[in-house]
């Protein structure tokens, strides 16, 4: 399988005035006591192995005292505010455990791990710099994905709940070949499905480590859901197959997985359905899709080479002439949303009149 080249570098877009009005509107952007920056602060660090003894790509950082103390107290009120209503009668009972840093892509984030010192029970949180096309994704993925996304954003600074899951690569590595027939022929079905949803909201890069597989015990069966974690390249890059996550060489196992376990009409099935639904939930979100959708066209977040590629090569997919009209990647993508809906219901009354 050829390996896709993704940009070396992806440049960071500010948060325009429209889509900051955006956020207040619906509660996510929301004043916090810390920035990015003042995480980048610190004296030092020491490299984060797993259980493997294999690098993690994190550094665990660590501050001055007289840093340290303050940064945690302000990490511990952005906790209250992602997730309660900033009451701070529970930080007494908070402890940072750890502030671990990414040196590896473009968003280089902090990983914040709170734990309640009562209980033991700790859960992780994101800082990142605002990236504009990133907000964007997060947003799209709330809405156009069966999830829901906890996010804040103010200033230069967005804050990310953790999504949490098995990392893909590690799935694929460890665990699907011990998968019965049933479970295999399942994630193969939520691979197709996963694989047309990224498509058609242009959510790129989907390497097997930028999403997760979720496990949930059903009653006689465990349930397997794909969910991506990494919403870096929404909506960036020129070549269309960088939003097919099957075109990727890491995700080969799950592009084999699905050859064996169904045929054309079967894979073709799935794809209707993830398109039914997706149609479903622009209907239920149309309001607030379009304006968010109207932000976006009025936003530049990438580079016109990669608008002039990328609306040629899905006409070429397509043959729709919208998207030749297309200047900017707003309005490609709300081009690539009506045409799911102009289909989707032309489907539904060619079955109403037959």
């Amino acid at each position: 399988m050829q390996d896709l080249k993704i940009s070396k570098k992806k440049p960071s877009f500010p948060i325009s005035d429209q889509l900051n009005d955006y956020l207040s509107e619906y509660n996510r952007n929301i004043e916090i006591p810390i920035f990015y920056d003042d995480l980048l602060r610190f004296q030092g660090s020491v490299v984060v192995y797993d259980k493997d003894d294999n690098d993690t790509l994190w550094i665990r950082v660590y501050y001055n005292d007289y840093e340290r103390e303050e940064i945690d107290l302000s990490l511990k009120k952005v906790y209250t505010i992602l997730h309660s209503d900033g009451n701070e009668s529970t930080i007494p009972f908070l402890n940072v455990d750890a502030i671990d840093y990414c040196t590896f892509g473009n968003s280089k984030p902090f990983r914040i791990k709170i734990r309640n010192i009562l209980n033991d029970n700790y859960t992780y949180f994101y800082v990142k710099t605002a990236d504009a096309s990133r907000v964007y994704g997060l947003e799209l993925e709330h809405m156009l994905s069966p999830y829901n996304l906890n996010f804040l954003v103010y200033n230069n600074t967005l804050i990310e709940e953790h999504i949490a899951g098995i990392p893909g690569d590690e799935f694929i590595k460890k665990m699907l070949p011990n998968c019965s027939k049933s479970e295999k022929s399942q994630i193969a079905k939520e691979f197709v499905k996963f694989n047309e949803r990224c498509m058609i909201r242009l959510l790129g890069d989907m390497r097997s480590y930028n999403y997760v597989i979720v496990p949930t015990h059903d009653f006689d069966h465990v349930v397997y859901k794909i969910r991506p974690i990494d919403f870096d390249q929404q909506c960036y890059e020129g070549k269309f197959n960088i939003y097919r996550p099957q075109f990727f060489k890491e995700n080969f196992e799950m592009v084999e997985l699905v050859a064996n376990s169904f045929q054309k009409f079967s894979i073709d099935q799935y794809k209707i359905e993830e398109r039914s639904t997706l149609v479903k939930r622009l209907k239920s979100f149309h309001g607030r899709i379009d304006e968010l959708m109207s932000c976006m066209l009025n936003d530049s977040i990438s580079k016109d080479a990669n608008i002039d590629l990328l609306k040629m090569k899905i006409f070429e997919y397509t043959q729709d002439v919208n998207f030749k009209r297309c200047n900017n990647m707003g309005q490609i993508l709300k081009a690539a949303l009506e045409f799911l809906v102009r289909n989707y219901e032309d489907v539904n009354l060619k079955r109403l009149k037959a």
